[in-house]
């Protein structure tokens, strides 16, 4: 395997401009969060005084969580080095795909796992640990309930609508289809081992997600973590209790989405009055109308009093929405940075304001890095068409009409004709200044029916062009396709097995080996 290409994030067109500037724009509230030493080293300063209480708790919990599971050396030392004031830790988290979802799912702990390596190295005082936070509360199956490979789509069925990492395994008819697609390949018979081992009939979703994030990453010290506990929630009554009264997420978050939707038009989630849902068998929104505390969508409802002391005796039950979330993810753990998607990024950057309001630590955030790993026959594809690999992932209609037009003798007279125009032009605009200012309107009018003229012109020798080299065209968009299944980037499509079915771990060690954590971009792989 081998590094094609790496391509910066500002210069992706498919990139969200917030993103964009996060990385690249001088804005005062963007400073002190982004990637640097001088943040890191102010984020290390204000976690050496997480409470030595809350330490014992997480390791507790982790312990106990992870009991079932054969823990490595380094998962062992970071466990243990939890207790101590010196040691931090960097956290991802993600849906509980089936099978883990898409490839990105693989990429972002890599990262988590390397960024946490980088800041042991920058900072040899301190012990760094990589951690997976498992977003077992979300309620949304349809999501989270399939993967695709390039020949297959799989699923499982159970009920839904509450949280998904209680869901037990009952269906198993994809394990079957899977391995009948696998168990000729190379790492097929690994493959198949972990599924079957995962999705046992009767283990819960979080169960079969922690076994395979073991099978794949504890030989890196990664710890995983799953928020569905009574003694973690036990830590956030505070905070939920306040939300439940005063609104203050929705209040503090108030001015920083107002300059978001000026600047970019829309924010990516939007805060509720009250941002918290209540959990039993199903997860449900809680409403505040008048006095009373509404479970939507049950025959449920809590006065002022009674839901403090619903919160007091059964924390468990109050869970967080998706801005909520990262406050428990920060009141819980001694944190330092942050990995997540674009999405994830940018309402992150709504709640700067609630956490200085409530005296919680910020992290560093980090937008995650993604990966394509292209084969030698589409490399060698797009070399026969005179186009590099990062071409096709910036404005592949302009890369198309280039294409078309190389070599044709037409494209270079119609530049060079349309350049004569505009010199001519603007020699007309600087001398109709000579007489009347009519004159001027009219020179810029002709200039401006002219210069169309040429548009519709080019418009159409592409168009002819096309027709011309129709066998060209088809494979330049059949090697897109190929590049992008769907017209989706690859890393958010395939699962992980399409690659380690072929190279096994050489392909999570190569992709950890070449990802850089100090920079956000794309890394193109030969495979």
């Amino acid at each position: 395997m081998k590094k094609i290409d790496c391509i910066a994030f500002s210069a992706l067109e498919s990139v969200p401009d917030l993103v964009k500037d996060f990385l690249t724009e001088d804005l005062e509230w963007f400073d002190g969060v982004r990637f640097g030493e001088d943040n890191f080293e102010r984020k290390i300063r204000e976690r050496e005084g997480f409470s030595p209480e809350r330490r014992r708790v997480l390791v507790e919990v982790l312990r106990e969580q992870s009991a079932d599971l054969q823990l490595t050396d380094k998962q062992r030392f970071n466990l243990d080095a939890l207790l101590d004031e010196k040691t931090f830790t960097v956290v991802t988290g993600h849906q509980l795909n089936l099978y883990m979802g898409p490839s990105f799912f693989v990429y972002k702990i890599l990262q988590t796992i390397k960024t946490a390596e980088y800041l042991r190295e920058k900072f040899p005082g301190i012990q760094v640990v990589p951690v997976f936070w498992m977003a077992s509360e979300d309620h949304d199956f349809e999501e989270i309930n399939h993967f695709k490979t390039k020949d297959g789509f799989y699923e499982f069925r159970a009920s839904s609508g509450g949280a998904v990492g209680r869901l037990k395994v009952e269906d198993t008819a994809f394990v079957s289809r899977f391995e009948e697609s696998f168990s000729d390949r190379l790492f097929g018979a690994e493959l198949i081992r972990w599924m079957r081992e995962a999705y046992r009939e009767g283990a819960s979703l979080s169960q079969a997600t922690r076994v395979l994030v073991q099978r794949l990453f504890s030989a890196y010290g990664l710890l995983v973590l799953d928020g569905d506990d009574s003694r973690l929630k036990a830590q956030m009554k505070p905070f939920f209790r306040k939300e439940l009264l005063e609104q203050v997420l929705y209040e503090t978050t108030a001015k920083r989405i107002g300059f978001l939707k000026e600047r970019y038009g829309r924010v990516q989630v939007n805060p509720r009055a009250v941002n918290l849902f209540y959990l039993t068998a199903t997860r449900d929104r809680i409403e505040r109308q008048g006095e009373e505390y509404v479970v939507v969508d049950k025959n449920l409802r809590f006065t002022r009093t009674a839901i403090l002391e619903e919160l007091e005796k059964h924390p468990e039950r109050f869970s967080p929405n998706a801005l909520m979330r990262p406050v428990y993810q920060e009141v819980v753990l001694p944190n330092l940075a942050y990995i997540g998607g674009n999405a994830e990024v940018m309402y992150w950057l709504e709640l700067q304001d609630y956490f200085a309001e409530n005296n919680l630590s910020y992290p560093v955030l980090i937008p995650r890095n993604s990966v394509v790993c292209l084969d030698e026959k589409e490399l060698r594809k797009a070399e026969k068409l005179g186009l590099l690999p990062r071409d096709f992932f910036g404005n592949f209609a302009e890369v198309v009409r280039g294409a078309m037009l190389k070599d044709v003798a037409l494209e270079g007279v119609l530049r060079d004709s349309r350049l004569q125009v505009e010199q001519v032009f603007e020699v007309l605009k600087s001398r109709s200044v000579e007489t009347d200012v009519t004159f001027g309107h009219l020179v810029a009018a002709e200039q401006a029916r002219q210069l169309k003229s040429y548009e519709r012109m080019h418009k159409r020798l592409v168009r002819a062009e096309k027709r011309k080299q129709a066998e060209k065209l088809e494979r330049l968009e059949t090697l897109f396709l190929r590049i992008h299944p769907g017209g989706v980037w690859q890393e958010r499509v395939f699962n992980f097995s399409v690659f380690y079915a072929d190279y096994g771990r050489l392909w999570i060690e190569e992709c950890y080996e070449k990802m850089n954590v100090d920079k956000s971009e794309l890394l193109i792989l030969g495979i």
